[in-house]
């Protein structure tokens, strides 16, 4: 056979060839203008932790119990009576004036709900394969009994250590653009109020499991009782309450709802007093503000609005709102110079619907006979 009819290829052929290298120049471009796929992986490890331990069976730890003991925790008796508490003294001395229903107070409900039912044993599920993970591969991480030093001591160390975690991790979320994608959905709440501590990704607690390591490396020695956990959660409630509150001299050490409203704030850097219940790592690493009287009523929310929330339109609609605020950090990323309308298909949906509304008033004030009929 000729070496030019081996080679040739028939026009057809040579179309085909030039279509699927088009095809596979512009598959990945088009994967990433529907998607982040950063925000993928996150999902992915997530699915990943889980399907280890329900293989590895927890790692021997029973998963009804720790989900049970978790939900004592976060929505136990006690911890749903200290937030009714807070409810109550948020209409006593409040922050900033609002309705007694605002859309965030109504929105952060529907996070509680959500918490409570599905985000808790996702939670447990990641809790338990990470502990079994970090002490099957790193087992000498894990220290013995100390037999000199008291539990009190040991327990104290750990809520520290774990605090300390907290307060890096939580640094990360601000710094990380994979990770700020999950986190930015905690600081979009221009209603900030104490059920605002539910208003979480479910994913971002892949990045907090961080946090766990202290108490796995001193299991041997003892555990965080029920009770401190539940305070802990309560204090960073607490912070987040539209309260004019305070703890006094206490406040250099305790994270108040005046300290932490700075990190919320809508004009400023965020990326200060991330504390969750200790200011000490903040005056630490000199990322501490402590209150003033100019900065108790200031607001709070994401610049520019570039995530859906729930004050938008003239009226709610809290449930979709909802399922956009939980796919938005799978939204690809903005491009400055694409116009708001594209940057953001729901913002276009809530201004149809608007002008849609005001069309129809329009019509009602102009043909009030025409809108009495279409009733």
């Amino acid at each position: 056979m000729s070496p030019a009819l081996a080679t040739a290829a028939p026009p057809q052929a040579e179309a085909a060839i030039g279509s699927t290298r088009q095809s596979e120049e512009w598959a990945w471009p088009a994967v990433t203008e529907r998607v982040y796929i950063p925000a993928l992986v996150v999902a992915a490890l997530a699915t990943a932790l889980v399907a280890i331990g329900w293989t590895n069976r927890w790692g021997g730890e029973g998963f009804v119990g720790s989900w049970k003991s978790l939900r004592v925790v976060v929505v136990g008796p006690i911890s749903l009576v200290v937030i009714g508490m807070i409810l109550v003294v948020e209409r006593l001395r409040p922050a900033q004036i609002r309705p007694r229903f605002a859309r965030g107070y109504r929105q952060d409900l529907l996070y509680a709900v959500f918490n409570a039912v599905i985000v808790l044993p996702l939670v447990t599920a990641l809790t338990l394969s990470f502990s079994a993970i970090v002490t099957k591969m790193f087992p000498w991480i894990i220290i013995p009994r100390i037999g000199i030093v008291p539990r009190w001591v040991v327990i104290v160390a750990i809520f520290v250590v774990m605090d300390g975690c907290n307060w890096y991790v939580h640094l990360a979320n601000h710094r990380i653009q994979m990770l700020w994608r999950f986190h930015e959905l905690h600081h979009s709440q221009e209603d900030l109020n104490v059920l605002t501590v539910f208003r979480t990704h479910p994913l971002i607690h892949v990045s907090y499991l961080l946090a766990l390591i202290p108490g796995v490396m001193l299991v041997s020695n003892g555990a965080l009782p029920t009770a401190l956990l539940v305070g802990y959660g309560c204090i960073v409630a607490f912070a987040h309450s539209n309260t004019n509150l305070g703890f006094g001299f206490l406040g250099r050490i305790l994270v108040s709802p005046n300290y932490h409203r700075i990190h919320h704030r809508l004009v400023g850097p965020q990326d200060v007093n991330l504390g969750f219940a200790l200011t000490v790592w903040d005056q630490l690493f000199h990322r501490a503000v402590f209150p003033t009287s100019e900065t108790i009523r200031i607001d709070t929310g994401l610049p520019g609005r570039p995530l859906i929330v729930e004050q938008m339109g003239t009226r709610p609609n809290l449930l979709r709102v909802f399922a956009i605020q939980l796919m938005a950090p799978f939204r690809p990323t903005e491009v400055s110079f694409k116009p708001p309308s594209i940057r953001n298909p729901a913002l276009r949906w809530f201004e149809e619907r608007d002008q849609r509304a005001g069309d129809r008033d329009s019509r009602s004030a102009v043909e009030p006979g025409a809108a009495e009929g279409s009733r």
